[in-house]
C-alpha cells in the first residue's frame, strides 16, 4: 500500500558485485566496451563472476503498524533507510546491514563477499531513492 512519500511498501534493492574465485579472491570484470560490464552482463542474466544480492524483505508488524527486520540491537531508530542485503541461497547470512541509530547518525555492517569499499557505497546509494531503490 502507499506510504506518506508514495513507495508501495518497503524499498528493493539489488546489489551486483564482482565474484570470487577459489581463493577468494575478486574476479577482476574488464568491460570490452560500452555494453559490456557488471550491469549490461547482469541485465543479460550473463552471471559468470557475478554475485547477485538484494536486500532482506522486511515482515509487516501488526503491533507497530510497520515493516520491521532484526538487527539484533544494532540498529535503534526506525527509518525507510534501514534495510539488511542477503543472498538469496542463504538469507539468515546478513552479507550488510545498514540502519539509523539516531537522527543524523548511521551504522554499518557487513560480511564476505563485500569489502568496506562496496560497503559504503551501497550504503551510500541508498540515501538517493532514484539512485538505487524502487
Amino acid at each position: 500500500k502507499p506510504t506518506f512519500w508514495g513507495f508501495k511498501g518497503p524499498r528493493k534493492m539489488t546489489v551486483i558485485i564482482p565474484g570470487m574465485n577459489a581463493d577468494n579472491e575478486r574476479v577482476p570484470i574488464r568491460p570490452r566496451n560500452d555494453n559490456d560490464g557488471l550491469l549490461m552482463r547482469w541485465q543479460n542474466r550473463n552471471m559468470d563472476n557475478i554475485i547477485e544480492l538484494h536486500n532482506k524483505a522486511p515482515v509487516w508488524n501488526d503491533e507497530t503498524q510497520s515493516y520491521v527486520l532484526n538487527f539484533h540491537g544494532r540498529v535503534t531508530h526506525a527509518s525507510v533507510k534501514n534495510f539488511q542485503i542477503v543472498h538469496s541461497s542463504d538469507t539468515d547470512y546478513i552479507v550488510m546491514q545498514f540502519g539509523r541509530v539516531a537522527d543524523d547518525a548511521f551504522t554499518m555492517d557487513y560480511n564476505y563477499p563485500l569489502c568496506a569499499l562496496q560497503a559504503f557505497a551501497i550504503a551510500l546509494s541508498s540515501f538517493d531513492g532514484k539512485l538505487a531503490c524502487e
